[in-house]
């Protein structure tokens, strides 16, 4: 299977649909971007890729995004979406690691591209320009041949070693995921459209795909990104409208003072990050039976457990608000347990890590077999998320395991940023926490031990890690500490820490 198949059979059989929207304008059909797609495949191949060959986007939102794709499909070749909020020392680690033949980027994110001086045959090319347009000469390319078993995505996402790790997203994986949309999330009509507000290189783009098997748009604001004031501008204008949006955005949604016409929302599919119960009401208030919300990860993509349409209205429920809390129960195409120390299966209210087995699950991590092995022994996911399962199957996340920080719907790993400040010939020891942030669901905080005799202002810590790593990832605030609360063992007490963060940030002086 190839899942260019869709976008094929949709230019072939609602060709005259819209495929692609750019704000309030209609801006290609099915069959035009089937058309480009097939145009792009032959021109990646005429650059010399041979199945299977990565091809990375550095992108921001906008329409290419999906002929880049699927273009790329067509050809039998792997896309490489990458945050596009990385530092431009991730997106070297990023291409060397998958091995990228060929590079997409868009103006905005050219010049940080450009200067990456990549080894070995690397094109780059920038969305817009005739070097660009060049790969659309060709006559469209017959459709490769692809087994389910293929690589079709490489969804980068950090572990706790601090380097990003390549999840093996196949064809038949994506396939599962897009099926499990149809059976647990929503249905999708041919006039409806999904705005992609949310990173394309992350679960809008994903949802991209059940959009296109069922003939309806892929629309990007102008700005292309989350701007709620836009949003609700766009709302009258395209019907059936689905957004995909971390807690955090669908908060300032709630929030955002307009008074605006949200006939046309259809669907507010919501994850990747904790919603507050209360945070949930409110959206149901402003918004109605509109809500999904989904659990996954890059490693099973969209795909772990939900909440449904129909749970979030079900307030005669006795346990309605502990059900809003929840993640929900296991998608249709995969199995989830909570497992204790040895995999045993525990009973219904026990913590352990949750484990995911099936079709919508990786096939391991590029060129990784031990965090392969380890990710996936005895055949199950290990999701590194702690959790609880009541008797009715519905799974509450109780914490991570992994100690990973939520902002704003994107993965923090304290780690990563932890490696940055020990950078620092005066700091002795570091510890990465997130705050609770009313805004943001969790902020960036750093509890700095000094080396003795040394002073370090907190600017300069900071000025280090935009140096280093994203600015998304980096501290909001540099707490600085006699010492760390650790164990016999030596080992830092994070949850100590953050009782000790509460306490600072409850004070009105952080003393």
């Amino acid at each position: 299977m190839n899942l260019a198949a869709w976008l094929s059979r949709a230019g072939k059989y609602q060709g005259n649909n819209p495929a692609l929207g750019l704000g309030k304008r209609r801006i290609a059909t099915y069959r035009e971007l089937a058309e480009r797609a097939a145009r792009l495949a032959a021109g990646l191949r005429g650059l010399g890729l041979a199945a299977g060959d990565r091809v990375a986007l550095i992108m921001s939102n906008c329409p290419a995004y999906a002929e880049i794709l699927f273009g790329a499909w067509h050809a039998g070749l792997c896309a490489v979406p990458v945050n596009a909020k990385l530092h431009v020392d991730e997106f070297r680690y990023v291409l060397e690691n998958s091995g990228a033949r060929a590079v997409f980027v868009t103006p905005d994110l050219a010049p940080a591209a450009g200067s990456l001086r990549l080894d070995g045959p690397v094109r780059l090319f920038e969305v817009g320009t005739w070097e660009y347009e060049s790969l659309f000469r060709e006559p469209p390319a017959p459709m490769a041949e692809t087994e389910a078993t293929d690589v079709a995505w490489l969804f980068y996402t950090s572990g706790t070693t601090g380097r990003p790790k390549g999840a093996m997203l196949t064809h038949r994986v994506l396939a599962a995921m897009t099926l499990s949309y149809f059976a647990d999330v929503d249905a999708i009509d041919p006039g409806d459209c999904i705005l992609h507000a949310a990173p394309m290189s992350h679960g809008s783009g994903l949802y991209m795909l059940p959009h296109v098997v069922a003939g309806a748009c892929n629309v990007v604001p102008e700005s292309g990104r989350f701007d709620p004031a836009e949003m609700y501008e766009l709302m009258p204008h395209w019907p059936g409208m689905t957004v995909f949006a971390a807690p955090t955005m669908v908060k300032r949604l709630v929030g955002h003072p307009v008074d605006a016409d949200t006939a046309n929302l259809k669907t507010v599919v919501y994850g990747g990050g904790p919603m507050y119960v209360a945070d949930a009401k409110a959206a149901l208030d402003r918004f109605g039976g509109k809500l999904v919300q989904i659990y996954g990860q890059g490693e099973s993509p969209m795909t772990i457990t939900y909440v449904s349409r129909a749970v979030h209205l079900d307030r005669a429920h006795p346990r309605w608000e502990e059900r809003l809390g929840s993640v929900g129960v296991a998608q249709s195409v995969v199995q989830v347990r909570v497992a204790g120390a040895a995999d045993d299966t525990l009973p219904p209210g026990e913590a352990g890590e949750v484990l995911v087995r099936g079709d919508a699950v990786m096939a391991g991590y590029w060129g990784n077999p031990e965090a392969t092995a380890q990710a996936l022994a005895g055949g199950w996911l290990h999701t590194g998320d702690v959790g609880a399962m009541d008797g009715d199957g519905f799974l509450t996340l109780k914490d991570r395991s992994k100690d990973m920080i939520i902002s704003g719907g994107t993965n923090i790993y304290p780690r990563e940023v932890e490696e940055v400040l020990l950078g620092h010939p005066d700091v002795a020891e570091v510890s990465v926490i997130g705050r609770p942030d009313p805004d943001w669901g969790e902020s960036v905080v750093a509890y700095v031990v000094l080396r003795e005799g040394a002073s370090v202002n907190p600017a300069e810590l900071d000025r280090l890690c935009l140096e280093r790593i994203a600015r998304f990832k980096r501290p909001k605030a540099y707490e600085l500490i006699g010492e760390l609360p650790k164990n016999n063992y030596g080992k830092v007490l994070k949850t100590a820490l953050r009782q000790v963060d509460a306490g600072r940030a409850k004070s009105p002086t952080g003393a």
